[in-house]
């Protein structure tokens, strides 16, 4: 007889907590070996494909492409020991063995006793469709409660409710929503959730954590009792005020509830997400500052075709403005640093991991060149452009999207001069490159068109004081102005 499994989305390593479906690799009906990608998942890193370490057959998916699901949440199940399965072998009857960054696939878990519901509960039926977790199936649901309200302890609501989840696990719908009230002392046994058959969302936890601080602020000498209203699945509910009845009108001018604002709304998921949340913390965390100056680089791009015609690999401009800022590293390496805010320490790096922002049809991703300082021009070219063609194609892996501990930054090819760019945290300064075009210069003493270009240095200002910034900055300035320069390094 076959039985249902239940894959989960697996922890994914580095931190992450959910992951977006880009593309399903089944169908409802298909036959899946242990093992086998069965979705694509883009997480705040790179793209993944998520192998089953079930063989069977795929009998439900769970999430639409685009959905954002949490660590945990259930993504299909699978019919092990079907005689459609027999093609796997005994696949089906153990777990791979194998790990995906951190998350085992060992043996299927053991099948749980179906929780007998308790008196005074009407026992919840899932509805025709997929198999639903065990959570749900155990979920009961109490007469005469309405969705989303927390327990009333004082009309005897809290014994109905330890009744209502005595003999089960509470049902929520994602390990989020758990570590939600746990972090807030929120008792999810005194809450109804408002979700299919009596589900706990995340807006139920949300409503009972503004319901108590309106009471909290409004206290009167009997409340009037408050009800949630339904929500779908990760739908974000409003509370209302406490301070006013139940169902009377909100009074223009009254409260201070903002008017939602119209308009595309966009989420901040993905890889646009992770980008948010970096760029915030460097803003709220380090006080930066920005030098930049001009340089003629007429010199530097001679240099470049002169390699180039000499035969062998190409070498790229910015492979090129990199070996210039690994030896500038080596003449300053405060810049080559991070700060220990816990131990009061500048920690200065022995090794340069170079990032370089890459623009890519999901968002702006930084590719990180391990030791940069041991590589020539040459080697330099060739990572440059393997780690730009995984950008494009979404193929980077975490490991090379993390580590780094200076930026290079060529906002150039956008086709502007100058810009300020914001410290990729942890790090401590960023180099930035612009547009290089023809423009008055004077060369020798006399007027001249050259190729001009504007460098910015962003610098963490409690790693080194302006001095070494601006020397920083003037050296490789000279070496861009006069490569030769860099001899002296080699």
């Amino acid at each position: 007889m076959a039985q249902v499994l239940e894959f989960k989305l697996p922890d994914l390593g580095e931190g992450l907590t959910e992951a977006e479906i880009v593309r399903w690799l089944v169908e409802v009906g298909d036959v899946v070996a242990v093992d086998q990608p069965v979705v694509e998942v883009e997480t705040a890193k790179a793209m993944v494909e998520v192998p089953c370490p079930y063989g069977g057959v795929v009998t439900a998916r769970f999430g639409e492409e685009g959905t954002e699901l949490p660590v945990g949440a259930p993504l299909l199940t699978v019919a092990v020991g079907a005689p459609a399965s027999s093609v796997d072998g005994d696949a089906g009857d153990e777990g791979s063995g194998n790990v995906l960054v951190g998350y085992g696939t060992g043996a299927p878990p053991a099948r749980r006793r179906r929780v007998r519901p308790s008196a005074g509960a009407v026992p919840v039926r899932p509805p025709a469709g997929p198999p639903e977790s065990e959570d749900r199936r155990t979920a009961t649901a109490p007469v005469g409660r309405e969705p989303g309200q927390r327990t009333d302890t004082r009309d005897g609501g809290h014994r109905n409710s330890a009744r209502l989840h005595a003999e089960g696990p509470v049902p929520v719908i994602s390990p989020l929503v758990r570590r939600l009230a746990r972090e807030n002392g929120v008792d999810l046994r005194e809450l109804e959730g408002s979700g299919p058959d009596g589900l706990i969302l995340r807006a139920d936890v949300e409503y009972a954590l503004r319901a108590a601080a309106g009471q909290m602020r409004t206290p009167t000498p009997a409340p009037a009792r408050v009800s949630a209203p339904a929500a779908a699945p990760g739908e974000f509910l409003q509370a209302p005020s406490l301070a006013r009845g139940v169902g009377a009108p909100a009074s223009p001018g009254l409260t201070g509830a903002p008017t939602p604002a119209h308009g595309i709304r966009v989420p901040l998921r993905g890889v646009r997400g992770a980008v948010a949340d970096k760029l915030s913390r460097s803003r709220r965390e380090i006080p930066d500052a920005t030098c930049w100056v001009d340089a003629d680089a007429t010199e530097l791009m001679h240099a470049r075709v002169a390699m180039n015609s000499a035969g062998g690999p190409k070498i790229s401009l910015l492979a090129l403005l990199a070996r210039i800022c690994t030896a500038a590293l080596a003449r300053f390496p405060e810049l080559n640093s991070t700060v220990d805010m816990e131990a009061r320490e500048i920690v200065q790096l022995d090794q340069v991991h170079l990032g370089f922002a890459a623009q890519t049809e999901r968002g702006l991703v930084v590719p990180v060149v391990r030791d940069a300082h041991t590589r020539d021009a040459e080697g330099l070219s060739a990572e440059f452009a393997r780690l730009t063609e995984a950008a494009r194609t979404g193929t980077l892996t975490p490991a090379e999207l993390t580590g780094g501990t200076f930026t290079l930054n060529n906002y150039g090819v956008f086709g502007v001069d100058g810009s300020t760019p914001i410290i990729n945290h942890p790090e401590a300064a960023m180099l930035g490159v612009g547009r290089i075009i023809p423009k008055p210069w004077v060369h020798q003493g006399e007027l001249a068109v050259r190729q001009v270009v504007q460098l910015s240095l962003a610098f963490d200002h409690r790693v080194c004081d302006g001095g070494t910034a601006g020397g920083f900055l003037r050296y490789v300035a000279d070496c861009v102005e006069q490569p030769a320069v860099l001899l002296r390094t080699l």
